[in-house]
C-alpha cells in the first residue's frame, strides 16, 4: 500500500506516493558535448507524466539529463497550484536557484505547469530568476522560448487548448524503475468542484486517441514494463470518435466502435497482453458506470483497485464543493464496486477537512463514512483556499486553523486504524506480486505490490518485472509483508 499522506507540519510523509509529491531527476544520461536538463516537478501524477514529455521535447534538441541543478544548462520546475503549500514548496526552490544563477548568469530557468498557469507574467515580476513561464499545453514552445532565454529576452505561453494532447511525443521515462509507466490518456477537467484551480491551469477536457495509447503500452510492454497507469484527472469522463475528434486512426486494422468511452479504452489496453497490468486514476464518483466495473472483473490483468475522491462525507459540505454527487450516491457506487469487484478491491480517496462552514456535525459525518468504505488509505489535508476559485469568491474561509488541523488529524488517525485493519485481513493470504526492485530500507529485500496497489515488502533475489507469488505474514498500517511461495 501506498501509505498515508496529510498536509499538516508535524507528520512526517510517507515518500511512496503518486500524489501530492515532489520529483526530481536523478539520472546523468548527458554526454560532455550535450546542453545539460535538471528538472523537478511537485504535486499530481500528470505533472510528472508531462515532465517525462517535456524532457522528449528537449531531448530532440539536443539536450541530456543531469541530476545536479549545479551542471545544468536549463533548470525547470514544474510545479503544482492546488494549495498555497506547494507554491511556497516552489517559491522556496527558486529562491535556492537563485543562488546558483548568481555563480552561472547564463543558467536558463524555467516554471512550468499549473503555478505557471495560475500567475502567468506575475510569475516573471516576482520571481526576477525565472526566464520563461509556460503552462501545461504549451510545451511545444518550450525549444523556442529556450533560445529567446539565451539571447537574453524573457518568454511565457500560458496559452491553453482545446485541442492539445501530446498524444505524438513518446515520453522520456525519467528516473524509471523499467517496471510501471504512466500513460496520460486525457487532459483538462470539466468538474468545477469549487475548492479546485485544476480547470483554471489545465482548460478543458479533451481525451486522446485510443489508438496512440494502445501503441504507447503495447511499446512499453516490448521494452519490458510491466505495468501501466493510465492518467486523466477525471478518467471515467473519457470519451473519443474519430468524427468528434477529427483525427484519422493510427492502426485502421483496430475493429474499434465509433465512439470509444473508458470502459472501451481499458479493455483495449487490457487486451496489449495478459502479463501487462492495468491501473488509472483518478475516478469520479459522479461518472464511474457499472460498465467499468465489470470490465475490470473481465479482465485479471486489470488492477482490483480504484481511487475514488469522496473529499468530504456530508452532502451539504459536497453541494457547497460542487462535487455533483451527495453522500447516498457515492455511498451507491462504493456498494457497486463492493458487489461486483468483491471486498477485496481496494479503494483510496482524498478528504478535505475544514472546509468553509464546516460543522462538527459534518466533519463526523466523513468519519463515518470512512467507517462506512474502509479505505485501504486516503490523500488527507485541510481545506486551503485558492485565488480564483468559485469558493474563494462565494465562501468565508471561516474555520479557524486549529480547527482545521485538529479534524485532519482525527481524520488521519481514523485512517491509520482503518488501514491497519483492512491490512490485517490479508495475513495469511496470498497474492500474485509485480516485483518492482529492492526495498527502500534493505537490500536483501524485494518489494512490490499487489493488485489491489498495496506494497508487500518480502525476502528473496527475483528480477524487476516478474510476478511471484507472496504469502503475507504480517503488516503496517502502509505496508504488507510476507514470504515467497
Amino acid at each position: 500500500m501506498q501509505g498515508l499522506i496529510a498536509d499538516i507540519d508535524l507528520l512526517e510523509v510517507e515518500k511512496d506516493q503518486p500524489e501530492s509529491c515532489e520529483f526530481k531527476v536523478t539520472e546523468e544520461n548527458a554526454t560532455q558535448t550535450q546542453r545539460k536538463l535538471y528538472i523537478e516537478s511537485y504535486g499530481c501524477q500528470m505533472n510528472f507524466s508531462d515532465s517525462e514529455i517535456v524532457t522528449s521535447i528537449l531531448k530532440k534538441e539536443g539536450f541530456g539529463t543531469t541530476s545536479s541543478p549545479e551542471h545544468a544548462d536549463v533548470i525547470l520546475i514544474n510545479t503544482c497550484s492546488i494549495r498555497e503549500k506547494a507554491e511556497q514548496t516552489v517559491r522556496n526552490r527558486l529562491n535556492y536557484f537563485r543562488g546558483i544563477k548568481k555563480h552561472n548568469r547564463e543558467v536558463t530557468v524555467g516554471v512550468l505547469g499549473c503555478m505557471a498557469e495560475r500567475l502567468k507574467s506575475k510569475l516573471l515580476e516576482e520571481e526576477k530568476i525565472v526566464d520563461l513561464v509556460l503552462g501545461p499545453d504549451a510545451y511545444r514552445d518550450l525549444p523556442k522560448l529556450v533560445k529567446q532565454a539565451e539571447d537574453g529576452t524573457k518568454g511565457i505561453n500560458t496559452f491553453l487548448s482545446r485541442e492539445e494532447t501530446y498524444a505524438d511525443i513518446s515520453p522520456v521515462r525519467l528516473n524509471s524503475n523499467g517496471v510501471s509507466a504512466f500513460i496520460s490518456i486525457m487532459r483538462g477537467c470539466d468538474n468545477m468542484c469549487s475548492f479546485c484551480v485544476v480547470p483554471f491551469t489545465r482548460g478543458r477536457e479533451r481525451s486522446r486517441d485510443p489508438h496512440s495509447i494502445v501503441l504507447e503500452a503495447q511499446d512499453l510492454f516490448d521494452k519490458g514494463y510491466r505495468e501501466v497507469t493510465l492518467l486523466g484527472q477525471n478518467v471515467d469522463s473519457y470519451k473519443w470518435s474519430a468524427e468528434e475528434n477529427n483525427k484519422a486512426r493510427l492502426n485502421k486494422k483496430d475493429d474499434v466502435s465509433e465512439v470509444v468511452n473508458f470502459a472501451n479504452l481499458i479493455e483495449m489496453v487490457a487486451k496489449v497482453h495478459p502479463d501487462l497490468r492495468v491501473r488509472f486514476s483518478t475516478s469520479h464518483p459522479k461518472d464511474i458506470t457499472d460498465e467499468v466495473l465489470y470490465t475490470m472483473k473481465k479482465y485479471e490483468n486489470i488492477c482490483n483497485y480504484i481511487h475514488l475522491p469522496a473529499q468530504s462525507g456530508n452532502s451539504r459540505v459536497l453541494e457547497l464543493m460542487n462535487r455533483t454527487y451527495d453522500r447516498e450516491w457515492y455511498i451507491n457506487r462504493v456498494d457497486a464496486i463492493r458487489n461486483i469487484l468483491g471486498h477485496e478491491c481496494g479503494i483510496s480517496s482524498d478528504m478535505i477537512a475544514g472546509f468553509c462552514s464546516e460543522t462538527e456535525e459534518e466533519h463526523k459525518d466523513t468519519l463515518s463514512l470512512m467507517d462506512y468504505v474502509k479505505y485501504d488509505f486516503s490523500y488527507m489535508f485541510f481545506y486551503s483556499e485558492r485565488p480564483g476559485t468559485l469558493a474563494a469568491k462565494k465562501y468565508e474561509d471561516d474555520i479557524p486553523l486549529e480547527v482545521k488541523k485538529r479534524r485532519l488529524q482525527e481524520i488521519i488517525d481514523k485512517q491509520s486504524e482503518i488501514s491497519l485493519e483492512r491490512n490485517k485481513l490479508d495475513i495469511g493470504k496470498q497474492f500474485t506480486v509485480l516485483v518492482e526492485g529492492t526495498s527502500k530500507k534493505s537490500d536483501d529485500k524485494m518489494k512490490g505490490r499487489n493488485s489491489a496497489n498495496k506494497v508487500i515488502i518480502f525476502e528473496g533475489d527475483v528480477p524487476k518485472g516478474s510476478y511471484v507469488t507472496v504469502k503475507v505474514t504480517d503488516c503496517t498500517p502502509a505496508t504488507l509483508f510476507g514470504e515467497l511461495v
